[in-house]
C-alpha cells in the first residue's frame, strides 16, 4: 500500500496509523496527527480502492451503502499491512492506534469489527457503521473517540449514536464529541481529540 512513515520521538508513544477521506492521500493527516500527540509515530496509508480517480479503502455500491465483501477484503488488507510494517519500521504492533476521516475513520471501525486485537484504541472522525447484524469481537476496555456533527447530511446523529453504541456494548470505552457543523472536521474536534488521547 502506498503509504507514508515518520519516526516518533518517543517510544511509549502509541503509532498513529492515518486513515484518509474519500479523494484523500497518505499525506492528508499528518497535520492531525501531529496536532493529537507530537511525539507519536505516524503511518499514513493511501487506501486501495479508485473511485472515479479518488482514493477510498473500499467500494461503495452507493453513497452510504457500502461493498462489505470488499470491505472485509480491504480490512484485512489494511490489517496484513499494518503487521508488515510494523517489523518493517520497527514500531509496536501492540501500541497503534487508528486517526481516520470519514471513508477512513469507516475502514478503522472496520477493524475494530472484524479483527481483535488490531488496534490499541481508535480516533473516528465523522464515521458511519460499517456493518449490521455482526458480532463484534471482545473490545473491552479499548478507547474510542468520535468526533461526530450535529448536522451532518453525511454520517447522522443517530448513524455516529449507532456505532457508539455497538462499540460500547462489545466493551469499548467510547467517548463522543460533538460540532454543530457538518461533515467537515473541525480544528476544535481535533484539539477535543488530542485531549481524550493524552487522558487514556
Amino acid at each position: 500500500m502506498i503509504h507514508i512513515f515518520e519516526p516518533g520521538t518517543s517510544p511509549n508513544a502509541p503509532t498513529l496509523l492515518l486513515l484518509h477521506g474519500t479523494g484523500g492521500s497518505e499525506r492528508d493527516l499528518v497535520g492531525v496527527g501531529r496536532m493529537l500527540n507530537p511525539e507519536s509515530a505516524l503511518l499514513g496509508v493511501r487506501g486501495n480502492v479508485s473511485e472515479r480517480g479518488m482514493a477510498r479503502f473500499f467500494r461503495r455500491i452507493a453513497e452510504g451503502v457500502f461493498d462489505e465483501a470488499d470491505l472485509i477484503a480491504r480490512t484485512a488488507e489494511l490489517n496484513a499491512f499494518v503487521d508488515e510494517s510494523a517489523d518493517k519500521y520497527g514500531f509496536d504492533r501492540h501500541n497503534v492506534v487508528a486517526v481516520g476521516y470519514s471513508n477512513g475513520a469507516n475502514i478503522a471501525a472496520s477493524l475494530l469489527y472484524h479483527h481483535q486485537d488490531a488496534l490499541k484504541g481508535a480516533v473516528l472522525f465523522h464515521p458511519m457503521v460499517p456493518r449490521r447484524g455482526v458480532e463484534l469481537p471482545d473490545l473491552s476496555g479499548v478507547p474510542v473517540f468520535i468526533g461526530a456533527g450535529r448536522n451532518d447530511p453525511l454520517c447522522t446523529m443517530a448513524e455516529s449514536e449507532e456505532l457508539a453504541a455497538a462499540l460500547g456494548a462489545a466493551g469499548a470505552a467510547v467517548e463522543a464529541h460533538w460540532e454543530n457543523g457538518g461533515h467537515q472536521l473541525s480544528r476544535t474536534e481535533v484539539e477535543a481529540a488530542a485531549a481524550w488521547l493524552r487522558g487514556v
